[in-house]
């Protein structure tokens, strides 16, 4: 159904989810970025958008879970949740810019951008594309929210772009209708989808078609059997890591 040419790479790697994490290592902390490759996988993250328009390695729109401190994500600057610590611990919050020179091509970067209802994807999506623009390094993009997608094979044709998608209670993509208008507004190089809507006769269609499909977040044993067995690439984490 995509007749742009995905790049080999996407699915000749495994994704630590938010970076290697664990106990000591928060998600998505420089530590776990370097975690991850030590270990030989990519890197799956989060972006936010700051105040100042800086994309920020973080995954929720509020402060209190990750860093103990009440507020929105987005009301302050970068260099002000730079100064926050992630979840008790030394490590800090951190641009993207940082997290792509300190990876420096060494593995490839999924980037998650998040986006949620009545929520304008533009500036996000124009402050990833103005980092990426001299980043050699191989790295995609991808978003629950379809315009993502779309905005890219609009304005910066060269990056690849994925779909994520879910089947739960949570999101907008419970019904096998929507999935096809979200997926048809997209028009996405690939699909990261839950691991836990596998198997999917209309996802392995896609992936008959050629579309390549990653799946999240692999957790356990049984969801590992599984994602081996109905997609190309994992985005992995703890029990669920080889």
């Amino acid at each position: 159904m995509n007749e742009r040419r995905v790049p080999d790479w996407l699915t000749r790697w495994e994704y630590a989810h938010r970076g290697l994490h664990g106990p000591e290592t928060p998600e998505n902390s420089l530590a776990a970025a370097e975690a991850a490759i030590a270990a030989g996988m990519g890197i799956e993250c989060d972006i936010q958008l700051s105040a100042d328009n800086h994309p920020i390695v973080f995954h929720d729109w509020e402060l209190d879970r990750l860093t103990g401190t009440a507020g929105v994500t987005a009301t302050r600057s970068a260099a002000e949740l730079e100064q926050l610590f992630l979840q008790g611990t030394g490590h800090r919050p951190f641009r993207l810019a940082t997290l792509l020179e300190r990876i420096a091509g060494r593995v490839p970067v999924l980037i998650e951008i998040k986006s949620r209802a009545r929520y304008s994807i533009a500036p996000s999506c124009a402050a990833v594309r103005a980092l990426l623009a001299d980043y050699t390094g191989p790295v995609a993009v991808m978003s629950f929210d379809p315009r993502v997608a779309r905005w890219f094979r609009r304005h910066a044709p060269q990056v690849c772009a994925g779909l994520v998608m879910r089947e739960d209670a949570h999101g907008d993509t419970q019904t096998p209708w929507r999935r096809r208008l979200t997926l048809r507004i997209a028009q996405p190089d690939f699909l990261a989808y839950h691991v836990a809507a596998l198997p999917s006769r209309w996802v392995a269609g896609l992936r008959a078609e050629g579309l390549p499909v990653l799946t999240w977040t692999v957790n356990s044993l049984e969801t590992r059997a599984r994602a081996l067995a109905h997609a190309d690439a994992l985005i992995s984490e703890g029990a669920g890591l080889a």
